[in-house]
């Protein structure tokens, strides 16, 4: 839509009064509305889901051709979004690769750091996982559907529906594509604490790859696990909230 900016783009709930801020990244294909539910449950933060290019409020816009390109509107956004105030990221999937990559760009142009980083359903970056299953060079969409029945977190009727299909198939490439063009590399470690959410039946990153991430930070790490596979995070909304609150109660200085 014409006259946006790309905070408009980016942050399509509008803008909440007062409290420190949640930056919510999505899993490949995924949306802000995946964190809509977030909203107004964490007290005194303010979550503030980010909307990806391709779908839900952006269905128009290009998607970004590489990893680069994302994180360096996005970081700009970011900034200026937070008022010079306090803030935490988390990303699920492929959204904690690009949380990641959102926190060493802000570094890299001088910015605050975030309070934390909570990170579920990926892999550390650094984590050598031979060939990946989400390899998008050659996959049909028939392969394409069949993995996201293993995964789980994708309703059915929306896997049966041609229509939805024609809708989420050309976010889910482009993220692949992000992802599959992603190359990690090794920087000193952030001076943020790390919290990993791992789902102990997830397909996609056991709980070793993501306990990995503790190599990334200088400051506090801590893992926490939840039953099930690769959506347990949003599956378990309450536990996931509660250690959201734990983590984030202990740098606002309220109870959440």
């Amino acid at each position: 839509m014409a006259g946006r900016t790309p905070a408009d783009r980016w942050l399509p709930f509008g803008d909440p009064v007062g409290g420190v801020r949640l930056y919510c990244l999505p899993h490949a294909g995924g949306a802000a509305s995946s964190f809509r539910p977030w909203i107004g449950r964490l007290g005194a933060v303010a979550v503030r889901p980010l909307q990806p290019p391709g779908r839900e409020t952006r269905q128009g816009d290009a998607p970004y051709p590489d990893m680069g390109a994302l994180v360096g509107e996005l970081a700009g956004v970011v900034l200026a979004d937070t008022r010079d105030g306090p803030y935490a990221v988390y990303g699920h999937s492929l959204g904690a690769l690009v949380g990641f990559e959102l926190i060493h760009e802000i570094r890299r142009l001088g910015g605050p750091a975030p309070a934390h980083f909570v990170v579920s359903g990926c892999s550390a970056p650094q984590w050598d996982k031979g060939e990946s299953m989400w390899e998008e060079a050659g996959l049909t969409d028939e392969r394409i559907i069949e993995l996201l029945r293993t995964l789980g977190g994708t309703p059915e009727a929306f896997l049966s529906n041609p229509t939805v299909l024609r809708m989420i198939l050309p976010a889910l490439r482009a993220d692949l594509a992000v992802k599959d063009g992603y190359r990690y590399v090794p920087r000193p470690p952030l001076d943020v604490p790390i919290t990993a959410l791992a789902g102990t039946e997830d397909l996609r990153a056991d709980v070793e790859s993501i306990t990995a991430w503790r190599e990334q930070t200088v400051s506090r790490f801590r893992t926490h696990l939840l039953d099930g596979g690769h959506f347990a995070v949003l599956e378990q909304q309450e536990t996931t909230l509660r250690h959201l609150r734990d983590v984030l109660s202990a740098w606002s200085g309220t109870t959440v």
